[in-house]
Formats: C-alpha cells, structure tokens, sequence
C-alpha cells in the first residue's frame, strides 16, 4: 500500500503520463527489447512498488526496472533517433547481472572447496563478496562472520549478482584503495549517480532511496575492490605460507597506464569503455513527461570478452532461473564480440626477407585497451595462429593450429613459453598468467597459486616497470628480455609485441600467401580440465553444459599477404672435390651413393619433391641411402654437412 504522501505525486505523473499516451501511437519493438502487454501492465510497474523494505540494505533491479527499464511509451530511455537504451535490458544480460548464477563460477568455488574444506568457509565469503555483494555485504553488516553458497542460493538479493546497488550505493570514501572484495558501502540508503541536481521525490518516496549525484561514480576507483583480487597462498597441504599472490589486478594495469593521467587530463576510466557514452539527451525514468533529457548518457552494457560463457548461459537459462530475453542475450554477446574485433587489438604482418631457405616475417600487435590483454580471470588467454601456404597442398608453415577439442597444438604439460621468434610448428605463442604452486608446478586452484610461471600479457599503453603499481602488474617470464615487447625505439609503454617469423623454405619456389590469426578463449581446454575432472553437484551440472557449448575460439585479429613470389633456388653442384654424388638418375630402390673428401662430415639429408614438400628427412653421417619408391620426377637432395649445404638434382625414372 502507497503512503498518503505519495499521492501527489502518483497524480502529477499519471497526468504527465497519460497526456503524452494520448499523443503518441505505441512504438514498435525497437531492438527485440521487452515491452508491457498493456498499458496497466506498465503503469503497474512504474507506479504502483513500495518502498525497498527497511531490512534490505540495497536496491535491487526489481525495485530500479519500473523506472530505468522499458518505456511503454518510448519517451524514456530511448535515444535521439528513437533507439532504445534502457539500463534493465541492457544489463539484464551481462556477465556482471549473472555473476552469482555464473554455473563456472559456482563450479570453481566448489572445486576450492573440495581441494581445501578446510578453507571452506572463507573460501566461500570471499568469493562471494564480488559475485554476490548485496547478499554478502547485507549479512556481514548484521554481523555475521561468514556468507556461504547456500546462504546464497536461498537469498533473493544475493542471486542477483552485480545488481544496481552493488555499484550506486559504493561510497566515495578511500575510492580506490581497497580491493579483494573489501568494498565500503553508503547504508544511508542512498543511490550515487552521475547527473547533478537529480529529480530526487520519485526515487525517494517510491523506493526509499534518496538519489545523490557524485562524481565518484564515473571513477575508475569504483571499479578497484573487486578487479584487484590478492590471495592468501597455500601449500599443497593446505598450510598457509605467508605469502600473497596477485590473481587479478585490472584496476592496477589500468593504473600503469596511459588511460591514467594521474592528476593531469581527465583519464580514460573503466566506466568510458565499458559503459559507453552517447552524447544524445536521454529521458532517464518513465512515467514523467516533464522530465529533460540528460547527456552525455551512459549505456550500461558492461560487455568484456567472455562470448562462451554468454552463450552459455543463454543456452541454459531454464536451469540457471535467468529470466532475460533471447533477444537481449544476442545484443550483449554482439556487443561483446564487437569489443573483442574493434576494442581489443590492433594487428599488422610485415614481410622482412626471403633467402635460399628462409622467409622472414613479423607480426606486430598492438594492445588497444586500458589494461592488459587478456585481463581478469587467470583462466584466459589469447593466442596467434601463423599460416604460410602455397598453390597447393598442405600448408608449408602452420603454428597455433586449432584442434578438434578446441585445444592449440603444441601444447603439453607444462608451460609454453614466451618467443621472440617462431621457427617451428609446435611453438605458438600464448599470451597468458600461468599460475604455479610452492613447487613450481603448474596449477588451477586459485588458493594454491604462489608464483607466476608466465605473465606475457600485452600490457597496456603507457605501462612501465618503473611504475608505482608494477608490484601487482608484473610481466614475467622470456617476456621480460624480449627487446620488442611492450618497447618501440627503445621506449617502455608501447603496448606492443613483435612477433618473428623465420619460416624454413625446404627449397620450395612460387607463389606463397601468409596470414596471422589471434583468437581469444576464455575457458580453455588445458585450464579447464582439471576442474572438469573432480566431481561435485555444482562441477558435475556446469559439466554438461560445458560438453554442449559452443567453445570455438573467438578470432579477434588478423592481417595476411598474398601473392608473395619465391624464385627458384639455385641448385648448387658439387664441387672442389668435396662430395660425389652418384647416381643421378636413379630409379625406385636404387642405391645412391656419397663419395665424401677426407674431412668432410654429413650431419643429414632431406629430399624434396619439387613443389618443395619433404619426404624423406634423415640424421647422422650417411655414406648413402636407398631410394623409395618415388614417382616418376625432379627431386631435390639436400646434404647438411659440417662444410655447408650441398643440393643435388635427382631425376626418378621408373
């Protein structure tokens, strides 16, 4: 029931409302978001909600969609051009809205659990202070010394994730300076937002809470206590060792960075990018037709780079109680594969040289965002696939191929690790953080990660390692030593990695095409497979969505070059007595002979055929080798000796 008080009110936007209905035909669907079945049905939802109850510390989106959702009449939350960009739909679908029904997350919580119950109840508070924080923060500020995935799933406000409160309510107080979940809340039931002069009565008598305009909520600092996270380490027996471990720090790498002016131009803040500003003058509350527009308006699409675990929701949204429409659910991962293909990366491949048996290449990448590339959860990574191709057959350089479980070729138990220069089809190089324990093994369980094996993640422009904040930023690993990485005329903070491809030739001359792929994975098979392998309720339910999801890696990147010409190599005759080679024209299971000079020592062979595919490779100091049984034909016989290569023609003759 509404309090007297509020009937002056409920009158004056009634009138307003009702006079712009009469005036206007009802809009179409614009952009597939939902609509009221009818008037009533809308005005119910704008009107006609009491007050968030005194016992709920926050508000949640059941309380902010009436206003901040769809419009009816399409005079709020719609742009200039009559788009819809309400808050409810638009954040509705985003990892953030589903953080605490996420079925990865509540796996990897259960499989901490299950690695240390002796941890358990911490484990469980902590992780759910970012992906649960009204819920949490509710019971902790009642006194309660712990919030548990149980407490969670039985909790309406918890379940709603990232929810409005989460973020409006954060106070201005030591912004910033606190992270690993400790967020300092405002419980004078306020709601922070962006614009000065907020029309404060609606907000106020119809929710409870008073709307305050502070600046603090466009800073990046609001951002800091949940992407910052330092772990307590563990030993593999559960002991704690003393020390601290940096699983995420984005916050921190956007602090080392240029998007961070540090007191001088106004900075590039999380809420720039993943907020995206329209200048457009935008109604933001239904049911007021006398309101004005506010501009700039800030979309709250809160997109990143995790498409799998969207579609994956998506695709289970029975199971996982997400009420958001299919159709929102494709303009967030649209959104979010637009961030990953523009927003992301800049890349360019450049031929350098071709010899007699190389081809020279390099790939230059350029990270595009304010923080490194990938960020976040240890889990992602991205990764650069090189192809060189000619006319026809396979390929004559393939690194970072895809295989068929979504796995990159080349890797194995332990860690791939950083390169300068790529020569071979089994190193691909992977920008990722490797975590490792008090051995130096390579882990996934968070509790347990005491060092990095790896962090050659493309650190953002501006990114020093003399910065305050490189302590949480560290880049480690080969990357460290790498001349190219993140360094142009010899200057840190380039945001850049050049990659060299020295390609092997084996003799083959015509026309050759390169391109460079990057892809991004965010639950990557090697990472995924020892939480897969464990079995709890929660594991074995993300299982078998995990099974049935679309995992192909996102290619977010690529350049190529066509039409490269490779002339013919010189074949070199023996000569000076060094190595007699005999027959020549030989035929299938011949012998061939090599008559070598006194000092001279043969290391190996190789044959070709002469579109320049090997065939035939063999190692040690060979005195000849019996043909097989080839086609008719041209081929090449390459003799590695400790005097230099000797190439040979061979003609098959059947």
């Amino acid at each position: 029931m509404k309090k007297p008080g509020h009937i002056h009110l409920v009158a004056l936007s009634l009138f307003g409302a009702i006079g712009l209905f009469s005036m206007m035909p009802v809009a179409e669907n614009k952009g597939g978001a939902y609509r009221p079945e009818s008037f009533a049905e809308w005005h119910k939802t704008v009107f006609l909600l009491d007050p968030v109850p005194q016992e709920l510390i926050f508000p949640t989106t059941y309380y902010c969609g009436g206003c901040h959702g769809p419009d009816y009449l399409m005079h709020a939350m719609v742009d200039e051009m009559g788009n819809d960009v309400n808050l409810f739909d638009d954040f509705s679908t985003t990892m953030m809205a589903n953080s605490a029904k996420d079925p990865f997350w509540q796996a990897k919580v259960s499989h901490e659990m299950l690695v240390n119950p002796g941890h358990s109840l911490d484990l469980q508070t902590k992780c759910t202070s970012c992906h649960a924080p009204q819920g949490h923060y509710t019971a902790i500020l009642r006194g309660a010394q712990h919030y548990t995935m149980a407490d969670l799933l039985a909790d309406s406000v918890g379940i709603q994730g990232v929810s409005c409160g989460a973020c409006h309510s954060i106070s201005p107080e030591n912004l910033g300076k606190e992270f690993s979940g400790q967020i300092r809340y405002d419980t004078n039931r306020v709601a922070y937002g962006p614009y000065e002069s907020p029309f404060a009565g609606p907000m106020t008598d119809f929710v409870g809470f008073q709307p305050v305009y502070s600046p603090h909520i466009n800073d990046a600092g609001l951002c800091a206590s949940c992407h910052t996270l330092i772990t307590k380490s563990v030993d593999l027996n559960g002991n704690y060792t003393g020390s601290d471990f940096v699983e995420q720090a984005t916050y921190h790498e956007w602090l080392n960075s240029a998007y961070n002016t540090d007191g001088g131009a106004t900075p590039q803040t999380c809420q720039g990018c993943h907020l995206p500003r329209i200048d457009d003058s935008v109604v933001i509350s239904s049911g007021y037709a006398f309101l004005e527009g506010r501009s700039p308006f800030g979309q709250h699409e809160l997109v990143g780079g995790n498409t799998a675990m969207l579609k994956l929701m998506k695709a289970n949204k029975a199971e996982l109680s997400i009420g958001a429409a299919d159709e929102h659910f494709d303009e967030t991962i649209a959104k979010t594969l637009r961030m990953l293909q523009e927003k992301t990366l800049d890349v360019r491949l450049e031929l350098e040289n071709i010899t007699d048996d190389t081809i020279y290449f390099s790939v230059l990448l350029r990270n595009k965002a304010g923080h490194k590339f990938p960020s976040g959860y240890p889990s992602r990574r991205a990764f650069v696939e090189f192809t060189v191709t000619g006319a026809e057959g396979p390929p004559l350089f393939h690194s970072g191929a895809v295989q068929p479980n979504y796995e990159v070729a080349g890797q194995g138990p332990g860690v791939m690790p950083h390169f300068d220069m790529i020569n071979r089809e089994d190193q691909v190089q992977i920008y990722e953080l490797v975590l490792g324990d008090v051995n130096g093994d390579f882990t996934t369980v968070l509790e347990r990660s005491h060092q990095a094996l790896k962090d050659n993640r493309l650190p953002p422009a501006g990114f020093t390692t003399g910065h305050t904040a490189y302590d949480t930023t560290r880049v480690v690993g080969a990357a460290l030593t790498d001349p190219d990485f993140n360094t142009e005329n010899g200057q840190q903070g380039s945001g850049t990695d050049r990659i060299r491809f020295h390609i092997p030739r084996n003799l083959y001359s015509g026309l050759v095409d390169a391109s460079v792929r990057i892809y991004y994975q965010s639950l990557p098979p090697k990472w995924m497979a020892p939480l897969l392998a464990e079995n709890t309720p929660a594991i074995n339910a993300f299982r078998e969505m995990y099974q049935e999801a679309d995992l192909t890696p996102v290619l977010i990147g690529s350049d190529s070059l066509g039409g490269l010409v490779l002339e013919p190599v010189s074949v070199q005759e023996p000569g000076a007595g060094l190595l007699e080679i005999y027959p020549t024209v030989v035929r299938k299971g011949q012998t061939v002979h090599f008559g070598q000079s006194a000092g001279l020592r043969i290391a190996g062979i190789r044959i070709f055929d002469i579109s320049g595919r090997r065939i035939l490779e063999k190692t040690g100091n060979i005195s000849e080798i019996v043909l097989p049984p080839y086609s008719a034909g041209v081929y090449i016989l390459e003799v590695m000796t400790d005097k230099g290569r000797i190439v040979q023609k061979i003609i098959g003759n059947l």
